[in-house]
Parts: structure tokens; sequence; C-alpha cells
């Protein structure tokens, strides 16, 4: 029974927004759902393998306001993730734990006193 692995995540967040870069060079077959409790979902097939998470992310939010971007032969999946309520989460899940696969992009990260003179 062949196994399924997590691809790295990285994440950022604005006060509307949550920001997910899933790093999976050459990724298809891509399934990603979003519910308005806060279950973000993604699947895909690269390289043969099968890849596959799903987070319970810290709030709820609003899927019609979710945008991904994905090309074909891409390094990346871009993910946009819009929260039901403008705040700034503690952390990107409901629960502590700590899982090894995600990580912060500091590439895009803002500090909540930065994002009030960002243009």
């Amino acid at each position: 029974m062949p196994t399924t692995r997590q691809p790295e995540v990285l994440w950022a967040q604005r006060s509307e927004k949550v920001y997910l870069t899933i790093s999976l060079p050459d990724a298809k077959d891509v399934v990603l759902k979003t519910e308005p409790q806060g279950i973000f979902s993604f699947s895909a097939i690269a390289h043969g393998e099968s890849f596959s998470f799903t987070l319970e992310l810290f709030d709820s939010i609003l899927p019609e306001g979710s945008k991904t971007k994905t090309k074909v032969g891409s390094r990346n999946i871009i993910c946009s993730i819009q929260k039901d309520k403008k705040c700034w989460w503690k952390r990107l899940l409901k629960s502590e734990e700590k899982h090894p696969y995600i990580k912060v992009d500091w590439n895009k990260w803002c500090d909540e006193d930065e994002e009030s003179g960002m243009s």
C-alpha cells in the first residue's frame, strides 16, 4: 500500500488573509478544498508519489474569497485564503501541535504593526 507524504508548506498572514505556499515541483492532479470552519485540504501526485494533508486552521475562513495559483511545471502552489474575520491569528493551526512540514514564510511575513504602514 503506497504511503502519502506531506510537502513543505510555508505560511504568512495579513489581517484579512493567510498565504500558504506548498513546495511541490511538477505537481499533478492537484485537489484543494477549503471549508468555512477553517479546514484546508490538499492532495496531489508528484514524481509518482502521493502527497496530502489536511489542516484545521486557527479560525474560520471564507472559501469563496480564497484563490490558488498553480502552473504545470512550477515549483510551488500558492494559496491565498480569505479569513472570515479581519484579525491576526496567534498561529496557523487551531491546535498548538507542531508539524515538521509547516514553516513560516519569512519572505512574505509582515508584523501586525507593519501592515498599517503598507500601501
